[in-house]
């Protein structure tokens, strides 16, 4: 008896060691807009300091690795109207993209979404600048971008769909894929380009070309990554962004579209994540693509990974990264790569463990340039969501220098909250 007891306390003890400690950002007010759609960084000249943005309006940062973090909320002439996504360059200044809404009104008014918005802080969060527009182009909206920085100098870079009209359901109404850079950290950004050949509708589903993902190599080439017709398409430039490929490359099929039914979510997306590597690893100048699809069923969503060693002439065959038996669903993924040492991080949502709709948070890591992936649990407990209520289109991760930083939002009675956990690589790959 005693020795079962002693062999139950140290299963228990493992399963408590196995967990990462939880860190609420922001929680769910009453009479407030929820808490959605978090992006996190990590300062790249001063570790310690990490930076989150959470839809619709603030920044949550810490100046001492995770142990405390201080709020911001962000205004603008132009607006702020949620999808942020944050990142830091080189020189340890942040930029937080958003959406615009310059009149406040929301939807339903000419001037939401007429374009995107970039505000930057050089003091890790504390203060943000009023913002820069990009890619104003009335009457058409501008949603959904995603920047990268080179991996030097402070030359800022975004993708995002323009449409005709937002969520128009006409066959007229078109969809495409622009990027604009920034060769001076930010304070001005060059007329926009189109970049995408096959357009998409305005409908924002499966058939909508959406969710650009730009990633930039250690000498300048640029590559995009988005969803559209059930496909994910690729498109670089070898010149510093002035052209592209004439025709975009279908590089993976995405069964069922990236636009996904999830039982307990209003929404669910399975859009495409690149990333390179720069680090000095064998897999130096690697791309990588993550994305979700339903190819087994609508009731085994799964997370994909697929990469390429040759800029993209030629991507392996998609490998699951989910590793548990198939009828159960994973789902919202994103990645980073750590640019200190290529490893690779993947956190997504994950129901292996329910037959119900109690769901966790999962990290995926690959030290070998994507060959093998672990999968570890990061959040503490599962939760429930309502598909009633809003709930986020996003989650994140960051990476840098041994620290991952992933965050997510979890629902408990109806109303959300925004977590992270702060995560050394020693740790994560001790457990």
């Amino acid at each position: 008896m005693r020795g079962l007891l002693i062999i139950s306390f140290c299963l228990a003890c493992m399963t408590a060691c196995a967990q990462f400690k939880n860190i609420k950002l922001a929680e769910e007010a009453e009479g407030a807009a929820p808490p959605l759609d978090p992006s996190i960084t990590i300062n790249h000249k001063t570790i310690g300091n990490i930076v989150a943005g959470i839809a619709p309006n603030r920044s949550v940062y810490s100046l001492d690795s995770g142990r405390t973090w201080i709020e911001t909320i962000l205004t603008s002439p132009f607006g702020v109207f949620g999808n942020p996504s944050v990142i830091s360059d080189a020189k340890g200044d942040i930029y937080f993209f958003h959406r615009a809404d310059p009149g406040g009104l929301g939807p339903g008014n000419d001037a939401w979404l007429d374009r995107i918005v970039c505000q930057k802080s050089d003091d890790g969060g504390k203060i943000w600048s009023k913002g820069v527009s990009i890619g104003n182009n009335p009457p058409k909206d501008q949603d959904k971008q995603w920047p990268a920085v080179h991996p030097k100098k402070q030359i800022i870079y975004t993708a995002w769909t323009q449409y005709d009209t937002y969520g128009l359901n006409d066959k007229n109404c078109q969809s495409h894929i622009l990027f604009s850079m920034s060769t001076n950290a930010g304070n001005k950004w060059d007329k926009p380009i189109q970049i995408s050949q096959t357009p998409g509708d305005c409908a924002n589903n499966d058939n909508t070309a959406i969710g650009a993902v730009p990633a930039v190599a250690l000498d300048g080439r640029i590559f995009v990554a988005w969803a559209n017709q059930g496909l994910v398409f690729f498109d670089r430039s070898y010149d510093g962004g002035k052209t592209w490929l004439t025709n975009d490359l279908g590089i993976a099929k995405q069964s069922g579209g990236w636009s996904m039914t999830i039982p307990g979510l209003d929404h669910c997306n399975g859009m495409p994540v690149l990333m390179v590597d720069n680090s000095q690893s064998r897999s130096h100048g690697s791309l990588y693509l993550v994305y979700a699809d339903q190819k087994n069923g609508e009731n085994d969503t799964d997370i994909w990974f697929t990469r390429t060693t040759n800029r993209g002439d030629y991507w392996t065959p998609p490998v699951r990264i989910n590793s548990d038996e198939p009828g159960r669903h994973q789902f919202l993924p994103w990645m980073a790569v750590d640019q200190t040492n290529g490893n690779i991080y993947i956190v997504y949502y994950d129901r292996r463990a329910y037959d119900d709709l109690q769901t966790d948070v999962y990290l995926a890591y690959s030290t070998d340039g994507g060959n093998i992936f672990a999968e570890k649990k990061i959040s503490e407990a599962p939760f429930v969501p309502d598909d009633s209520k809003l709930f986020s289109k996003y989650i994140n991760v960051a990476a840098h220098a041994g620290t991952i930083t992933p965050i997510w939002t979890r629902m408990d009675n109806g109303k959300t909250s925004v977590w992270t956990a702060v995560i050394k690589q020693e740790a994560l790959l001790k457990k």
